[in-house]
This record gives structure tokens, sequence and C-alpha cells, in this order.
């Protein structure tokens, strides 16, 4: 009798298995046509998930601890240890370290990096594991302005800086600076840049820098987010990727009242936990 439960109880566990395989395939269908882009709640620090809507997936940072692998698996299905980009825009630390992790965990297609150079234990680790993975078929590749990556079903990301081999520049100024492009609709994605590299972009693209999302760059530091490119972004939302009780006060008080002067709504990771947000090609709406 024993046997026989411990039998029906494998098949039950299984049968429950490939119906989470069935509609996991089924929600994704559900999907098609559908970009979606997370900006997770990872602390201190950098990452967005972006899910195409084709279903491949990009990852760009992985915030300090190993903390984003927990808020990966709440994206994708449990049965998915894959990501197909992978972009550390800069070597620091609050945008590297939970990387780590990801490359020991996950099949990577691509990584795509700043030719940018770090000097710590924790750039060397990264740099020994994007080594690794590229012997077992990773590619490697060193961001540059004008690249696009396609992640599939119309969508794409489009590298704005670095626009030159920046091997010792400080790490925020070479810091890789993306847009994320679905049909009408984007994402300025700009990683930590300081106001300079915002300045050069708006004499390079102007009102090409247009995007419904801005990720306020460096967390909402005062050295990043100038009225100038705000004002030539002119996003529906700002977000803020920054822990509670960090201990640099960010967001600062002039960004916040650069934004206020723009009436643009900030969404904050602190307060909200993983904001998330869908693209159907000709708008964007909050999760």
């Amino acid at each position: 009798m024993r046997r026989s439960v411990r039998i029906t109880g494998i098949l039950i566990v299984a049968l429950f298995a490939v119906s989470v395989v069935v509609w996991g395939a089924v929600l994704r269908e559900a999907r098609h046509g559908v970009l979606t882009v997370s900006f997770l709640d990872i602390g201190q620090g950098d990452s967005i998930y972006i899910e195409s809507p084709s279903g491949l997936t990009a990852l760009i940072d992985g915030g300090p601890t190993a903390g984003v692998l927990r808020e990966i698996g709440k994206m994708s299905p449990w049965y998915d240890r894959s990501i197909d980009v992978i972009i550390p825009t800069h070597p620091d630390a609050d945008h590297i370290t939970g990387l780590i992790d990801v490359l020991e965990r996950y099949q990577v297609a691509y990584v795509v990096r700043s030719s940018v150079e770090g000097d710590t234990a924790t750039w060397r680790t990264l740099e020994e594991m994007i080594e690794a993975r590229a012997q077992k078929g990773t590619s490697v590749i060193t961001a540059d302005r004008g690249q696009i990556i396609d992640i599939g079903g119309g969508a794409y990301l489009e590298v704005l800086s670095p626009d030159r081999f920046v091997p010792n520049l400080e790490t925020n100024t070479g810091c890789v600076v993306t847009r994320l492009v679905y049909g009408n609709t984007s994402f300025m994605l700009s990683c930590d840049a300081p106001q300079a590299i915002e300045k050069y972009l708006v004499s390079l693209d102007g009102t090409n820098l247009h995007s419904n999302v801005l990720k306020a760059g460096h967390h909402g530091s005062k050295t990043s987010s100038s009225p100038l490119f705000v004002g030539y972004v002119d996003p529906q939302y700002a977000v803020y990727s920054r822990g509670c009780d960090n201990i640099y006060g960010m967001p600062h008080k002039e960004t916040i009242a650069t934004f206020e002067a723009f009436n643009i709504p900030t969404l904050d990771t602190c307060t909200m936990g993983t904001i998330v947000f869908h693209s159907d090609g000709t708008k964007v709406w909050q999760e």
C-alpha cells in the first residue's frame, strides 16, 4: 500500500511539473508582442531585467549581492536557466557583484561590456568568470556607440556611449549607456553616466534621446540627471534604483527638484520594490 501511495505521489508531482511547463509556455505566448522591463529591487545598485516580445532576455547589471538571483527567479520560469544577453555597464561593485553569481548559474549567450577597466578584486573575479564563459561559447563584445543589440520581436538595445576605447577612463564616465527601443516606445538606461556624458549625448542625439522611461542616472545622484538631459529625454516616468538606507543621501535634492520642475513622476525601488513596465510598441504602462 505504501508503495502505491509513493508511486501515486510521484505521478502527481510529475503531472504538476508538466502542467507548470505547459502553462508557462501558454503564459509566454499570451505575452507575445509585449516587452517587459523590470527595475529589480536589489538594494543600493542597479539591475534591469528585460524580456523581449519573443521571449529573449537581457540583464543589465546585477546589483551589489547575490540577491539578484532571487529577483530574476520571480521574473522567469523556474526551469529556465538561460539569459541571452548580460551587460555589466562598468566595474563598480554595486553594478557587477551579482553578475558573478548569475554567470555561475545561468547559461549566457552574449556579454556586452565596457572597455573601461576596474581595479578591484570583484572586477577581477567577474573578468575571470567572463573569460571562463567565453571558453564555453559565450560571445564577449566590447560596447561601442552605434551597436544594435537585437533581442527579438522587434525590440533592440542601441549603445549610445562610450563612443571609443576607454580602458583608463573614470568608471562612471565609461559606463555603457543604452536605449531600449520597441516600436514607438523606448527606455533610457543611463547607468551612472555623469552630466558631462549627458551633455555630450544631447550634442550628438538631441531630440532622438526622447524616451518613455528614464532610469535616473547614478541612483538619483546630483552628478547625473541634469535638467538639459532630462528635458531632451522628456520621459513619462523616471526610476530611482537605490537602497533605502544608502549612505550617499540618494536621491539628492537637486535631482528631485529637476524631476519636479519637469512634472515627471518618479518611482523608487526603495519604497516600491521591483518596478515593472510593459510596452506593446505604442504605449508603456506600469504593472
